[in-house]
Order: structure tokens, then sequence, then C-alpha cells
């Protein structure tokens, strides 16, 4: 082998190799001594009811105020009345400046070591200001009043909240995301927290959708009076109270277990840890190979249920099959832990499901958009099928998207989740103008109104609203099933995982032994698991 092959081979192989300090690599004489202790972390739960409750009631908070901004487009361009090339144009600054903030908060969020944890005060301090910030975005056209269409002082409004949102958002989202992965080692601990926040968080997204869409359409009809910026604030001020409330709580009253490195790696060494983690680099590339793939951003589905399906009423019996099945669904769990066996499999298998049922949907409605009663139908049946999965698919992909990020820690001796995470987002970012000249153009070729009021069939063009379908059910099928790709090659399944997660273990009761205050917790946590030290 020549020089030149062997430096490229050397180079390659520590590029993509396991850190000299990583659970990868310490011998086992070293750490054998801690493995029982280690096989009990695994096996053991250790969360309390109100550890598994607290993140559940936080996610509702969550899920409800993704509803509302679900709309936020409408509350722009029918409620502020500013024009959606500008709303899309504030939003590409944003991006911009959040290609700014998110390395600051993700460097800041891997160093962080503290006597309260990693992720807790963060959340802690900063849930409030976030939750306000958007509160004040929504009540903004009460206190704006009545003006003319493109307010200047409205477009400026509207770019400041979103910039103070941006800001606090980046800083309370990283450790939130990131909070159950601290709390515990323990699969079937994380995968109930993922139940319950799955039943409680779905049925606040439920709660927002229907409340919303009826309230809009009858007012729209004229058969009451409920102006649309009063129903955004009442939306907006349930969700962040709630989000408040339940962040807080959750801060305070769950710990964080998961003993990390005292001195964490430099920047320029962890930030390029993604390609020491082979699950999350493949998913990364699947994920920003269509990333650029946009639909404008409107909402394309409250569009087809008032003016396609007929309005609330009809759009209430289409949906009643998968509301009523969609929360049962979480019962499959442990059904579907037996039959597939392993979460690679069980996701596999889910998302093709939902696939199919988007495919089946689009090919089956779009030709015949114009038959209300057949497009209800087709649609009711397409979704109730899909509800069927829903609850174990979303448990499932979260519980891998966890042991994914362990993976990194196991690789490396690091959990650089904000080094990595602001890396990815950046590659976003790239592709952010891309997304929004690809939404301009899909307004553009939908050819709808945005001024006419949404009542059924109002834009009077079948061609229109067979588009407007092909956007709420057809446009990321691809997209979607190339992100299912790289769950083909995801092997971190069976002994293979046990062992990692024993290695993982193994390791942080020898972190915890080296040092006296980790010690502590490592033998408190001993005691919760076994009743004894080892």
């Amino acid at each position: 082998m020549s020089e030149n092959k062997k430096n490229v081979k050397d180079f390659v192989e520590g590029v993509f190799s396991a850190e000299d300090n990583s659970a990868a690599s310490i011998g086992e004489g070293k750490l054998q001594k801690y493995s029982n202790f280690a096989i009990k972390m695994f096996h053991t739960g250790v969360l309390t009811p109100k550890e598994m409750l607290y993140p559940a009631i936080a996610d509702l908070a969550s899920k409800i105020l993704a509803g509302v901004d679900t709309y936020r487009k409408l509350y722009y361009v029918n409620v502020l009345h500013i024009d959606l090339k500008y709303v899309l144009f504030i939003e590409l600054l944003i991006g911009f400046y959040d290609t700014l903030n998110n390395p600051l908060m993700g460097i800041a969020y891997d160093k962080t070591r503290t006597r309260w944890g990693k992720a807790r005060p963060y959340i802690l301090l900063t849930a409030a200001p976030y939750y306000i910030s958007i509160l004040t975005l929504y009540y903004g056209a009460m206190f704006m009043g009545h003006t003319s269409d493109n307010d200047p002082r409205k477009i400026i409004f509207v770019f400041v909240m979103l910039f103070i949102i941006e800001t606090f958002s980046t800083i309370y989202n990283i450790p939130r995301v990131h909070m159950l992965s601290m709390q515990t080692a323990n699969p079937k601990d994380r995968i109930t927290v993922g139940l319950l926040q799955e039943y409680i968080g779905g049925f606040g997204a439920g709660f927002v959708y229907a409340i919303f869409v009826p309230i809009m359409d009858f007012h729209n009809k004229g058969y009451i009076n409920f102006p649309s910026n009063l129903l955004f604030a009442i939306m907006a001020t349930i969700a962040c109270t709630l989000g408040i409330i339940g962040n807080m709580t959750m801060a305070v009253h769950c710990k964080e277990r998961i003993l990390l490195q005292p001195k964490p790696a430099p920047i320029s060494k962890s930030l390029f840890y993604i390609l020491k983690n082979k699950y999350l680099l493949r998913n990364t590339i699947a994920a920003y190979s269509t990333a650029w793939v946009s639909d404008g951003g409107y909402a394309w589905d409250v569009i087809t249920h008032l003016e396609i399906f007929g309005g609330a009423i009809a759009n209430f019996f289409v949906e009643l099959p998968q509301n009523i099945l969609n929360p049962l669904s979480v019962t499959f769990i442990p059904k579907f832990q037996k039959l597939f066996k392993s979460n690679r499999t069980a996701i596999i298998t889910l998302r093709l499901w939902d696939l199919f049922t988007y495919i089946a949907m689009v090919a089956l409605s779009i030709p015949f958009v114009d038959k209300r009663l057949y497009v209800c139908i087709i649609s009711s049946v397409c979704l109730a099928v899909n509800a069927v999965n829903n609850g174990p698919a979303n448990v499932f992909e979260a519980e891998v998207g966890r042991e994914i990020r362990d993976y990194t820690e196991y690789m490396t001796g690091e959990r650089p989740d904000g080094t990595i995470g602001l890396l990815t987002e950046m590659l976003g970012k790239l592709i952010a103008p891309l997304n929004t000249v690809m939404g301009l153009a899909v307004l553009k070729w939908t050819n709808y109104d945005t001024t006419i009021t949404s009542l059924p069939w109002s834009q009077g063009n079948k061609l229109v609203y067979q588009k407007i379908f092909f956007l709420y059910r057809g446009l990321k099928i691809i997209p979607t099933f190339i992100n299912i790709i790289p769950y083909f090659f995801y092997d971190l399944v069976g002994e293979k995982r046990e062992k990692m997660y024993i290695a993982l273990n193994e390791r942080r009761a020898l972190l915890a032994n080296e040092d006296d205050e980790r010690n502590e917790m490592f033998e408190e946590l001993a005691h919760s698991i076994s009743g004894d030290g080892e």
C-alpha cells in the first residue's frame, strides 16, 4: 500500500472510528466491575409516576401550540392582513438569524454542567419568556386594531415578535427535546413516557382542530360572530398557560440521572461527531435531500376541509373515525412490540402503512375532487386506516431517535446534542432559500385567491381544488418514502443494542466513581435500582 493510500485510510478510520475514551473503546477489564449495575440500569425503570406525567403535560402545551401554529399563516394573511409574500420574506430573514442563534445555544447547552443537571436550568428559566412572546404575537391583532392591508406597523410587529420567539425557542427547545434522554437509560421508562406524551399530546392537537375549524367555518357562513383575532388569542392563551405551568413543574420535579463526562470535548471536535454516528448521518442525508420541498406553508388542510369537504360539519364526520381511533391506537403499542420484535421493523412497517394510505387517498380523490360525498368517504376511510398506527409509530420513532443519540455517546464519550443539532440546522438553513422560492412558486401554481372567503367550492374551479388536494396529502409522498430508507440499514437492534447500553452504563458508573460529587449521584441511582450500591 502506498504512503498516500495509507494516510487516507488512517484519516478515514480516525474520522469514523470510536474515540479513545468512549464506551466503544474502553477495555472490558476496566468496566467489568460495573456490569451487574449496568444490566440492572438497562432493565429497571426508575421514573416515578410524576416524572412520567409532567413531561406529558408539558407536551400537551406543545401540541396545542403546534396546532395553533398550523394556522399561523392564516393569522398573518386573514387577521393581520399581510400579504403572504411579505410573510415568507420575514420567515426567510428569521431563518438566517437562526443560523447564528442556534450554534451559540448548541455550544452553551453541550458545555453546561450544573448540580441541577444539563437541561433543567434552561427549561426552568426560559419556558415563561418563550410562551409569553408567543402569546404577544397572537394578541397583536387585538391591540393593533383594524388597519389597511400590509400596514408597515404590523409587518414590523411580526418581524420583531418572530425574532424574539426564535431567540427563546432555541434556548428552550434544545434542552426540552433532549430532557427525557437525561432522565433515564431504561427503554421501557422512555417508551412509557412517550406513550403518555402521545396520548395526552394527541388530545391537545385534536382539541385545537375540533374548536378552530368549526368556529372559522360558522363565522365565515354568518352563523355566528366570532372574530378570528379573538379565536387565536384564546387558543394561544390556553396553550401558553399550560406551557408555562407544565414545563416549569417538569423542570423542578424531574431528575436528570444520566451521568456525563465532566469536561466536554472542544467544539471544533464535537461539531463533527455526526460522522461517528452512521445512523444519524444517514437520517440527515435523507432528510436534507428533500428539505427544499415546500407547499408554500398555507393551511391547505383547512382549505380542503372548508371548501372541498363542505365545511366543519361535513369534516366532523370525515374525521370522526380517525379521531376515535387515534387515541385508541396507543393501546396497540404492546401488541406491536410483540409482533415486530424490534423498533426498526415497527417503524418501517408502520410508516410504509402510512405512505400507502396517503397514496390511495390522493389517487382515488383527485380525479373526482368535485364529487363531495365520494371524496369525503374515501378520505374518511384512509384517515381511519392511518390512525390505527399513529400512536405506536410515533412512540417507536421517538425511541429510535433517542437510541441514535445514545449511540453518539457510545462512540464518542460525549452527548453533543446541541452541537450536532446546530450542524444539521445550518444545513437546513442553507436550503431555506430554495424552500422559500418553491413556496412562492407553489402559491402561484395553485391560482388560489386568498382574498375570497373560505366557503364550499368558493374558488369555483376544479383544477384549483385538485392542486389544493395534492398539496393537502400528496406533495410529501416521495420525501416521506426517502426518509424511511435509512431504517432499512438500522442494525442497532437485539443483542447489539443491549450491549451498547450496558457498555454506556458501565462507563457512566466509571465516571461517577472517579468524581466524589458524581459518586453520590451514582450511589443514589444504584440504591433506587437495586436497593444497594455496587
